[in-house]
């Protein structure tokens, strides 16, 4: 039989393929020798060993010619062998032995006790994405366990995803099988089912690994798999290979992207811990732009081996202008030849899948964010989410994307900008525009919803129906929203983005203004900040005087939250402005009360009671009796203030009342918190407590951490002021561990009245 591996051992695998370099075994030169004709005319390297000799003979004799040829041998494998079979010798190279064992070791170890008892047919199935090392990790585990399986090592490269010709039919594997072995061809029958049935009697006593690399499906590896038990067999594939988990009772193993201390490890390696420690930002550019992909770390490292007085900035140079340019991102990641150019093994996946499945890979390139649910991938599509939810399946069998967390899809970074390049081949830029428009359209419609549903006296923001096909996903309650927008948020911080960048400005200030409540409430101030900064910069453009208020209001709250009062006013103050201009009267109501809170957090109250006032004025106008509560409890608070306690009591009543009728939990929450406040200021701290723990009760119904503080600050205070220092302190303690996982500035005031307790 002759052959040839891609991957024999991490740093050889790809120390060969940049050589175009191959090992072939044959019982006789003459069939070697066609083999390495054929390979050294297609510009590669080939070694022959011959298998009528033993082990060492071979390896030794692989050795010489390799430090000839290459002046160093980082590994090497023979897939032939008549007695035990040849696999891979270690050298005295410590960082190929770390190359090859990165992230590995533990499954390496983990698989032997995986594995079934003795009396069943072990299967072990490597699945991963293109470029990852299943074939290197499949050789050098085979190597490590080698001593377990005294009869020898069978190794074929099923060529399930070749760069040329179809998959290997299995009954050629047999046949190659048959050959290693030493059958004389005399010996082996013409019907295929009866050379499948002489392997498996070969089989039959002894202790064989075999391992089947670069499997197509299930279907290819059913005839190779040995009769009785004694042997294993290890399957690599592209594809998950769950047939054989569900039917043969196969382990999986997926391999997934290096870490970076991993990443970091290989490239010293390969180009010494020295030269990484000139430059450790540049490393680390390096590294991300290579996305933690084994492959692609290899082939820039081998650039980087060739040029050793280029500093490592200029090679993550070349990959950053690549990355701007179209369709050339994954120019610099090509090794010389197929089996080491990215774009050539990514396509050898892509190229298995169906129709739908390819064109819902390239949209997906259109994505914003980290990752996407089912229903933003329907609206890219254009299709229901029954439809897409199968072709998510066969991208994730696939390794085409990943499933960080159940529902949710990714992929790396060079597989989107692969499947971007596709997208502008095969997908013209009218049908490209409508899908983005599809995708942003969904996380649009579906904030504008959730943030309803989060509060429901908010008055919507969409004014416009969405583009055809587009899927919003329908929220049914509080927390389906609350939990939707944890799951979405930095996917909806991207689409803001993208819509800005790619000129979808009513969208970016609309989504942007769906996502203020969530964003403020839950203490994302910085997010909010960019988002709305983001937002001005489209409705400017649009010429849009209402989206630019929304935007401006949207500032002064992010403003005000990280203390810069000063700014927030003056956000607060045009936004005021932009809504006189537009005759939007319940704008300009929520902007004086707000206006009054930015005061009132700087202490002014006398100051922001006219300005709730006059906010007050127009809900009662308006007939907006949410507004016209959050009036009141804000003037009884400025007057609680101002010494008006008895005054500010009836405000805050009637506030309560009305946000207990609108069934309103959070500004109810917030009107039981003034009432607490006032009674406190009345002396009556028992009646102060009962408040607080009002409001404490209805914020963490609706998990709102941040409001929690304020309440369990204040609540400590009552207890406090009533001589119950074990209490106060509970509460100040409880609020201080959530403002410092906030990492909230608040957390000081906390400290001190902790301080003052001990």
């Amino acid at each position: 039989m002759t052959g040839g591996t891609q991957g024999m051992g991490l740093a050889f695998a790809r120390r060969a393929a940049a050589e175009g370099a191959r090992v072939v075994g044959a019982r006789d030169r003459s069939r070697g020798d066609q083999a390495i004709t054929e390979i050294r005319n297609a510009g590669g390297s080939a070694f022959f060993v011959p298998t009528d000799v033993t082990v060492e003979e071979e390896m030794a004799r692989l050795v010489d010619t390799a430090v000839s040829e290459f002046g160093r041998l980082d590994g090497a494998y023979s897939n032939a062998g008549g007695g035990p079979m040849a696999s891979v010798r270690e050298t005295d190279s410590d960082s190929w032995h770390r190359s090859l064992a990165l992230n590995l070791t533990s499954v390496f170890y983990g698989l032997k006790h995986q594995l079934p008892e003795p009396g069943t047919l072990p299967i072990a199935v490597v699945s991963g994405t293109a470029g990852v090392g299943k074939t290197a990790f499949a050789v050098h585990w085979a190597h490590r366990v080698a001593g377990e399986f005294p009869d020898g090592q069978l190794y074929v490269d099923l060529r399930g995803f070749a760069d040329h010709g179809c998959p290997l039919d299995p009954a050629a594997a047999i046949r190659g099988f048959l050959d290693a072995f030493g059958v004389p061809a005399q010996r082996i029958p013409v019907e295929p089912t009866a050379q499948a049935a002489l392997y498996r009697s070969m089989l039959a006593g002894r202790r064989v690994l075999v391992v089947l690399d670069n499997a197509r499906d299930a279907a290819q590896v059913r005839p190779l798999l040995p009769a009785a038990p004694g042997c294993l067999v290890l399957a690599t594939s592209r594809t998950e290979l769950t047939p054989l988990v569900v039917s043969e009772g196969g382990h999986p193993l997926t391999l997934d992207l290096l870490s970076t201390q991993e990443s970091r490890e290989l490239l010293a390696g390969r180009l010494g811990a020295d030269r990484l420690a000139t430059d450790p930002g540049a490393v680390d550019d390096l590294i991300a732009r290579c996305a933690r992909l084994p492959l692609a770390l290899a082939v820039v490292a081998a650039r980087a081996v060739t040029r050793p007085d280029f500093p490592l900035a200029t090679l993550t140079a070349e990959l950053r202008r690549a990355a701007e340019e179209p369709n050339a991102a994954l120019d610099p990641f090509d090794g010389g030849d197929l089996a080491t150019d990215i774009r050539a093994i990514f396509s050898w996946s892509y190229r298995t899948l169906t129709t739908e499945a390819a064109r819902l890979l390239r949209l997906l390139s259109l994505h914003a964010g980290p990752d996407i649910a089912a229903p933003a991938a329907a609206s890219l599509a254009g299709r229901s989410v029954a439809f897409v939810k199968p072709l998510l399946a066969e991208l994730a069998r696939a390794h085409l994307l990943g499933e960080p967390a159940p529902g949710r899809y990714a992929c790396h970074d060079l597989l989107d900008r692969y499947a971007a390049e596709l997208a502008h081949t095969h997908d013209d830029a009218d049908d490209r525009r409508r899908a983005r428009h599809r995708m942003l359209d969904h996380y649009l419609h579906t904030a504008d919803g959730a943030a309803r549903l989060l509060d429901p006296h908010r008055d919507p923001i969409t004014d416009s129906a969405h583009e055809p096909g587009t899927v919003p996903t329908v929220l049914t309650g509080y927390v389906e929203a609350l939990a939707w927008f944890h799951a979405e948020r930095p996917v909806l911080l991207a689409a803001v983005a993208l819509a800005t960048r790619t000129g979808s400005d009513r969208r970016a200030w609309q989504l942007a203004w769906t996502l203020l409540d969530f964003l403020d409430a839950h203490a994302y101030w910085h997010d909010l900040a960019a988002v709305q900064d983001l937002a001005m910069t489209a409705a400017r453009r649009l010429g849009d005087r209402r989206g630019e208020a929304h935007a401006h209001w949207g500032l002064a709250r992010a403003r005000a939250k990280l203390g810069d009062h000063e700014d927030a006013h003056r956000h607060f103050q045009r936004a005021l402005e932009l809504f006189e201009q537009t005759g939007d009267r319940t704008g300009q109501a929520h902007t004086r009360l707000n206006l009054a809170w930015v005061l009132d957090r700087q202490g002014r109250y006398a100051e922001a009671l006219p300005q709730a006032r006059e906010a007050l004025a127009l809900y009662q106008a308006l007939g907006h009796v949410a507004g016209q509560a959050d009036g009141l409890n804000a003037i009884g608070w400025y007057l609680t203030h101002l010494g008006e306690h008895r005054q500010a009591l009836g405000h805050c009543r009637r506030a309560l009342d009305l946000h207990q009728r609108t069934g309103d939990r959070r500004r109810a929450a917030q009107a039981w918190d003034s009432l607490g406040h006032v009674h406190g200021n009345l002396g009556d701290h028992e009646r102060a407590t009962e408040c607080y723990r009002n409001a404490l009760a209805l914020t963490r119904q609706l998990s709102i951490r941040y409001d929690e503080t304020i309440v369990l600050t204040h609540l400590g205070s009552a207890r406090s002021a009533a001589g119950d220092l074990k209490e106060a302190r509970a509460a100040w303690r409880h609020a201080l561990a959530i403002l410092e996982q906030l990492n909230h500035p608040d957390a000081e005031a906390v400290r001190v009245q902790l301080a003052r307790l001990s």
